[in-house]
């Protein structure tokens, strides 16, 4: 990218002081030192973000609902979320003009690609609008929202400072870490989520800026807010070999959680999607389901994490109980069960109408709330019915918030890390690895993407470990298409035919009507025993002549169909049509298998 393309937001005195600044830092400053230091700026303006997101969400909150009574049911609660997603359509329409939905899986795309590049008001845009949604009730998480921002200023760094785009990689990666590990100073998880979630490729010299990034972020964090974890936790008892079989069934449990929660995202996301030109319905419809969801199950409500705190701080059914508070159930310890099973489930339709109806949130935190209320679910249901020996609620509702989000981001790691370091209960290391790995494991037969990664899969933009798929996903089917090409009419007699052989370069040559339609193929090879017999140039016509293709290609084909198809016919050249079935040009197999080896070469050096 040109620096007029990369700094056009720049005033002309600003740039020219930044070219100095450019000019003076590559004289006195190496590379590798002026990643670091850009590593320490990601990380502390992404816990800044992190910061501002929450104090919004919080003063917002005790403006809404802090005089709200405990022991009923609260009419507003109908009203506040649908008010919520329509201020943040407003805003996005109006303000922004562009989509920010689903915000780790654009920065993973923008990684993947190893193109880096995020928009500018990616750095703002997201924090505003999750602010206003989650403040007023949506049932989603601030963490995608954070990734997105942190990782646009890395973005915004490399592009103002330009730098390549493996360096800009690196410093969206910070900025992705930065962003967990200030959300919940948790220095490790922000690392390891960076590691399974979003970095393709990760040397031994890009660690040292993403721990940077991460440790910058924990500590500005702390100093903002204080020490305190997310979680008051304090471990009752010792973990004991004899629970292992209920840790391992709470894992498997897990997993089918998390495959249920995806499913029914992916399903509900689709059905939203079929009204995006009706957009004033799609905010009614999603509006109404959300606001009655939280009506009736006001846990429901923003992100959820204080009903989480009730299972994992209280001992007792009284402690437990305060999570039906101002719904319908409250204080019917007896239901508490009931209640526990019905929000778990109804979680994702909440989650699914806060970002279908318009609003912006992500499943990081959505995740969290389904594993802590399914691990307490799990382990009530086994208390109450004696199924074997005793488990402690509040470590089972720990092990099932690490075992969905291992499962739903097929990220054992950050569960596992993430669970320890938001309670500091790092004993309980051994039954985590257990949970995350059976959760993984059980989703894993049912579905081989993320959450994240899902959505880019049906697209076919997801750009995986495994290399043969990457190189055919990174390459441009546009940039492989020769349109220098020599056509014929069906019309045209023979003699004419050998006139347009002698222009081309090609041993094809295509058959057009008037409306530039593939009709069919002039393959020279065939007709080698019939052109140089002058006496049949006036007897046979394109027509009789021409063969259909060995296969037809689309400009909408990915790569990936293309080389099927090479392989499939064994052809040498194969015609490509565009979206109104007219011929664009040609494919040659050496110069789809060249430009394969190429980029192969280029992965490699990286």
């Amino acid at each position: 990218m040109n620096a007029a393309a990369i700094n056009i937001n720049i005033p002309e005195e600003r740039q020219s002081l930044l070219d100095r600044f450019i000019e003076w830092r590559v004289k006195h400053i190496s590379d590798n030192q002026f990643v670091l230091v850009l590593a320490f700026v990601v990380g502390f303006l992404a816990a800044v973000a992190a910061y501002v997101l929450h104090w919004l969400i919080h003063q917002i909150q005790i403006l809404l609902v802090s005089g709200f009574a405990v022991d009923r049911l609260n009419w507003l609660f109908l009203v506040f979320p649908i008010v919520g997603i329509w201020l943040t359509s407003l805003f996005i329409k109006y303000i922004v003009k562009d989509n920010i939905s689903h915000g780790i899986t654009r920065v993973l795309y923008a990684i993947s690609t190893k193109q880096s590049r995020l928009k500018a008001h990616n750095c703002w845009s997201s924090v505003i609008a999750s602010a206003i949604t989650i403040g007023f009730g949506g049932s989603v998480g601030a963490e995608a929202p954070i990734v997105l921002t942190g990782s646009a200023i890395g973005s915004r760094l490399g592009q103002i400072f330009h730098l390549d785009n493996k360096t800009m990689m690196l410093l969206v990666g910070c900025g992705a870490t930065a962003a967990i590990a200030g959300i919940f100073k948790a220095p490790i998880a922000g690392l390891v989520f960076t590691l399974e979630v979003l970095m393709v490729d990760l040397t031994m010299g890009s660690l040292l800026p993403i721990m940077i990034s991460s440790v910058t972020a924990t500590c500005f964090s702390s100093l903002f807010t204080g020490d305190a974890s997310l979680f008051v936790f304090h471990m009752d008892g010792a973990w004991e070999l004899d629970r292992v079989p209920a840790v391992i069934l709470l894992g498997i449990f897990c997993g089918f959680l998390g495959l249920y929660f995806m499913r029914v995202m992916t399903w509900c996301e689709s059905g939203f999607a079929k009204l995006s030109n009706h957009p004033y319905i799609k905010l009614l419809a999603g509006g109404l389901v959300l606001s009655t969801l939280i009506f009736f199950f006001p846990s429901l409500y923003g992100e959820g994490y204080n009903s989480l705190a009730y299972f994992i701080g209280g001992k007792t059914p009284a402690d437990w109980g305060h999570v039906m508070q101002g719904s319908m159930f409250a204080g019917n310890s007896d239901l508490l069960i009931v209640y526990v099973g019905l929000v778990m489930m109804t979680k994702v339709f909440a989650t699914s109408a806060t970002n279908g109806a318009g609003g912006c949130g992500g499943t990081f935190a959505p995740s969290l709330f389904i594993g802590g209320f399914g691990g307490f679910f799990f382990s009530r249901f086994w208390n109450m019915y004696q199924i074997g020996v005793y488990i402690p609620e509040k470590n089972f509702t720990l092990y099932g918030m690490a075992g969905v989000m291992a499962a739903v981001m097929h990220a054992p790691l950050t569960g596992i890390f993430l669970i320890a370091e938001l309670t500091g209960g790092y004993q309980l290391f051994i039954p985590l690895i257990i949970v995350a790995i059976s959760a993984y494991l059980t989703i894993s037969i049912f579905e081989k993407h993320s959450i994240y990664a899902i959505r880019l899969a049906h697209e076919g933009k997801l750009i995986t470990h495994h290399t043969d798929k990457s190189v055919l996903t990174l390459m441009s089917l546009d940039s492989l298409i020769d349109k220098d090409y020599t056509a014929v009419h069906p019309d045209m007699e023979m003699g004419e035919l050998v006139h347009a052989i002698s222009r081309s370069r090609t041993s094809y040559i295509p058959v057009l009507d008037d409306a530039k339609h593939l009709l069919g193929e002039i393959d020279i090879t065939k007709i080698r025993h019939v052109i140089f017999r002058t006496e049949l140039y006036h007897r046979f016509r394109v027509s009789q002549l021409m063969t259909p293709p060995a296969a037809i290609l689309h400009v909408n084909d990915n790569a990936e169909e293309v080389m099927k198809k090479f392989e499939k016919t064994n052809a040498q050249m194969l015609p490509v049509l565009d979206e109104n079935e007219c011929l664009k040009g040609y494919i040659t197999r050496t110069h789809i298998y060249s430009t394969y080896r190429q980029i192969v070469a280029d992965m490699s050096e990286e």
